[in-house]
């Protein structure tokens, strides 16, 4: 797996991973809403921490900063 998450990408990923767990465990999300925003906020903290996206792979995406 190539890195194609840039830095910026992975903090607003890990912020909203963040908030969606915070509303989630102090119950301003609850019943199914907050069960998918538990595994958004799962699948984003995921990808943030492994600097891999496969979304980005279908579209050609890429944020990770070029090396000179």
């Amino acid at each position: 797996m190539k890195a194609n998450v840039g830095k910026l990408d992975k903090g607003i990923r890990l912020t909203i991973a963040v908030v969606a767990l915070v509303l989630y465990f102090t119950k301003v999300l609850t019943g199914t809403v907050g069960i998918v925003a538990l595994v958004v906020a799962g699948l984003l903290a995921f990808t943030s921490l492994v600097n891999f996206c496969p979304a980005y792979t279908l579209f050609g995406i890429n944020t990770c900063e070029t090396k000179k």
